[in-house]
């Protein structure tokens, strides 16, 4: 029995397609929005719309319509960077919250909020940090975008395994990689994480764990999700590594709440 909030109302079907069809007239409004509002090396310097040209590449035929994944509940853009994805989504008609953590966030969320107020939208921007002990802003999401964010976070078979709790669809990206740093280790088949050092990745202290395709899997069959589709981008090649520039390989997966696991959540609650 569903003991979370009723969904909203259905709205009209938005194809993962249209979003893509949109990217970049919105992208040329977005610019043009910053521009005004504040200088350039104020706003976050990767252009996260990208995202949705790989999620479009991934989403299967049954899994493309971003309505039925949110089920007339809201939607969450975590770790969005300035939110430009969010207010992409808001613009076709869903309920979104924006949930970074200021203090790791490129511009302490400023972007964000003044984005939110130039658009007036009702996406909301939530301070949480997801390396403590966090609440979720809402008790249920029916769709998440969790992109670029995971080999970030210190601990994320807990996070993984919140969201599980709160949400029902999960879109995830991540990097992988298939071999070690210096080539000598293959890491493709075994499920595994690898954990660099502070400078290794990008000199990014805030880089951990970057996990091997079969151990990604493994962590969201540990954390309470189905892998619903997946695709690989960048170096696919086989050769991909935790740290090279020219090396990196990105995972992107549909994640669906397994049914039936809240036993399974339940039974790792000591965690």
């Amino acid at each position: 029995m569903d003991t979370f909030p009723p969904p909203q109302s259905p709205s009209p079907s938005v194809d993962i397609s249209h979003l893509h069809d949109g990217v970049a007239a919105f992208g040329a409004e977005l610019a043009a929005a910053k521009a005004q509002l504040a200088p350039p090396e104020r706003w976050y310097p990767y252009d996260t719309l990208g995202n949705v040209g790989a999620i479009d590449q991934t989403l299967s035929t049954g899994n493309r319509d971003l309505t039925f994944l949110a089920g007339g509940r809201p939607v969450a853009d975590i770790g969005g960077g300035d939110g430009d994805l969010a207010f992409l989504l808001a613009r076709h008609g869903f309920a979104v919250d924006i949930v970074d953590w200021g203090p790791t966030n490129w511009n302490g969320l400023a972007g964000a909020r003044l984005l939110a107020d130039h658009f007036a939208t009702t996406v909301e921007v939530h301070e949480v940090n997801l390396d403590s002990q966090f609440d979720l802003p809402r008790v249920r999401y029916g769709l998440v975008f969790f992109l670029g964010i995971l080999y970030h976070l210190q601990n994320p078979f807990y996070v993984l395994r919140s969201l599980a709790e709160h949400s029902d669809h999960l879109l995830l990206s991540t990097r992988v990689a298939r071999v070690t740093a210096d080539g000598k280790v293959p890491l493709d088949a075994a499920p595994i994480a690898y954990l660099v050092s502070p400078t290794e990745t990008n000199d990014d202290p805030t880089n951990f764990w970057i996990f091997s395709p079969t151990g990604l899997r493994r962590l969201c069959e540990r954390t309470g999700w189905d892998v619903a589709d997946e695709a690989f981008f960048g170096r696919t090649e086989g050769d991909s590594d935790p740290s090279s520039q020219d090396r990196d390989e990105r995972a992107f997966l549909l994640l669906r709440r397994r049914h039936g696991g809240d036993e399974e959540l339940a039974a790792a609650s000591w965690l």
